[in-house]
């Protein structure tokens, strides 16, 4: 019963979609044991020491932005047009759906064109408030029907090629290049369920802290063993212990920022004890507790609404709506809810006409919801996909980029540079969309009009910067465990463009390998990876 177009041979179409799932679970298994103290494992009986970042890492993880951002998965694939119901369609739509079409006495009219289904009423406060827009029609171009490759795409943002790094990975990646030696004194990321995605997968280290359940959050581990980093082989497996240990010790250097966080906070309202609000109470908390986090991600499951789906899918979007309407409510009693936007994401749609078993099988574009006081007003963007005018699949077709989605949030809501957004995107340029939030009034660059990046040129490694002003201008080269190695520049310069040749200024022998540069101009400091050759 799962209509998935790209069937290998002699597999039924069940056979293709259990295989789907037991490829899905071997990963995600592997990827556990990759993560080894992800919240799952306890370590020793000593107490807890935290050690202290760098400076360098310090100076990375810091952001003049309080915004965060909680991406809420809907793991499975959401059923697009049974969350949002095209009233002006209302007959074919009920046509392609005569067993599992909601009653348009049902409805709850967001617009004249769409309604809300009435187990979502949670939202229509939310919908009033205007807290709520909703993104017509969001994918990409010939979509995977599967969920395995599906969710790959979503996180990694490629669906041309197999990547095994994701959006936010790479863009972690960049900000703390010397994670592993030096993390920053807060999680990157925190990451509930999900264990598997690539989300915040980058080439050498994931940046989420990852736990499978809200159980595994709410019991973190007080105490550990912290791994000795120095005393290694010089060989591939120090390198492999290395990063072992070093996963490991950020895990339990977390735990009690974590626990703190969490314990100094408390929840203003009762959440629903099932999936989704007891993940996002946690969440709530550590907001609250002032952990410090930028980007949180949990995870409802079940939306493989293959058969009998009507009251799964009425279930599953009733706690959404619920959880959604409790967390924002929550955050509200102190003031955090305006700095917070929540976005539902899905590896792909269901199909328009219902299925021989009362359900929906794999299609592809759906819509996605914002939440938030933030987004400034209640709304749709994009054009709703025609119900009549398919793919050659008959799925629905796509009218906005998922990763233009990605870009818009980055750039004008957690005011991340468009280059560094464009990097993590793997060069992709992709415009923002308006959806009532920007960062122009946020000022994400404290030198204004100070920018640098390295770049190899004619056999040189070199580093780029502009200096808005004249100003005192000093440039330092570490290696990746934090360990100054040479002073490049320490001098008056004037405004203006300026080159350096790492390797010409370094005034010592310098191996090939990846290094960090910092650039302090007054009182702020930059600071990137850069490779040496």
């Amino acid at each position: 019963m799962c209509d998935i177009h790209k069937n290998p041979k002699n597999l039924s179409d069940a056979e293709r979609h259990s295989q789907e799932h037991k490829k899905w679970n071997r990963r995600s298994f592997l990827q556990a044991l990759g993560l080894v103290g992800g919240g799952t494992m306890m370590l020793g009986g000593s107490t807890l020491t935290a050690s202290r970042p760098s400076p360098l890492a310090t100076a990375l993880s810091e952001s003049v932005s309080d915004r965060i951002l909680v991406l809420i998965r809907l793991d499975g694939g959401n059923d697009g047009l049974n969350t949002i119901v095209p009233i002006y369609d209302y007959d074919i739509y009920a046509n392609l759906r005569p067993s599992i079409k909601l009653p348009q006495n049902s409805l709850y009219n967001l617009t004249p064109e769409f309604g809300l289904p009435d187990f979502m009423s949670d939202l229509q406060s939310m919908w009033g408030e205007g807290a709520m827009k909703v993104v017509h029609g969001v994918g990409y171009q010939d979509s995977s029907l599967s969920h395995f490759r599906g969710s790959d795409i979503w996180a990694s943002t490629v669906a041309e090629q197999n990547i095994e790094t994701g959006w936010f990975g790479r863009y972690f990646e960049n900000l703390y290049p010397d994670y592993i030696v030096n993390p920053p004194e807060i999680p990157a990321a925190v990451q509930i369920g999900s264990i598997g995605n690539l989300i915040f997968e980058g080439q050498d280290n994931n940046y989420a802290f990852s736990v499978a359940n809200p159980d595994q959050l709410e019991t973190i581990a007080e105490n550990g063993t912290l791994h000795d980093m120095t005393d290694l082989p010089d060989c591939v497996y120090g390198e492999k212990l290395q990063f072992i240990r070093g996963t490991t010790n950020t895990t339990f250097t977390y735990a009690g920022s974590i626990h703190d966080a969490y314990s100094s906070s408390t929840n203003g309202y009762e959440y629903l004890e099932d999936r989704l609000g007891r993940q996002l109470s946690i969440v709530s908390r550590m907001i609250k507790g002032n952990l410090g986090t930028k980007v949180y991600m949990v995870t409802i499951g079940g939306f493989d609404t293959h058969a009998n789906q009507a009251e799964q899918h009425a279930y599953l979007l009733n706690n959404l709506a619920n959880s959604v309407k409790t967390f924002f409510d929550d955050l509200k009693l102190t003031g955090h809810d305006q700095e917070v936007l929540a976005m539902t994401i899905s590896e792909f749609g269901r199909r328009p006409d219902e299925n021989g078993s009362n359900g929906t099988d794999h299609g592809a574009a759906a819509p996605l919801m914002l939440f938030g006081p933030g987004i400034e007003g209640n709304g749709f963007v994009g054009n709703h996909p025609s119900l009549t005018s398919l793919d050659q699949f008959g799925n629905l077709v796509y009218n906005i980029d998922f990763r233009q989605v990605y870009a818009t949030v980055m750039k004008e809501w957690l005011c991340v540079d468009a280059s560094i957004v464009n990097q993590a995107l793997l060069g992709s340029n992709f415009e923002s969309i308006d959806f009532g939030f920007n960062c122009n009034e946020i000022d994400d660059n404290p030198v204004d009009g100070f920018s640098h990046l390295a770049v190899y040129e004619n056999n040189r490694t070199i580093i780029k910067f502009n200096n808005p002003e004249t100003q005192h201008t000093v440039v330092k080269l570490y290696n990746l465990i934090g360990q100054e190695v040479a002073t490049l520049m320490n001098e008056l310069l004037m405004s203006g463009e300026h080159t350096l040749d790492i390797k010409e200024k370094a005034q010592t022998r310098l191996s090939t390998g990846q290094y960090i540069y910092r650039i302090s101009v007054g009182s702020d400091n930059y600071s990137k990876s850069v490779l040496v050759h």
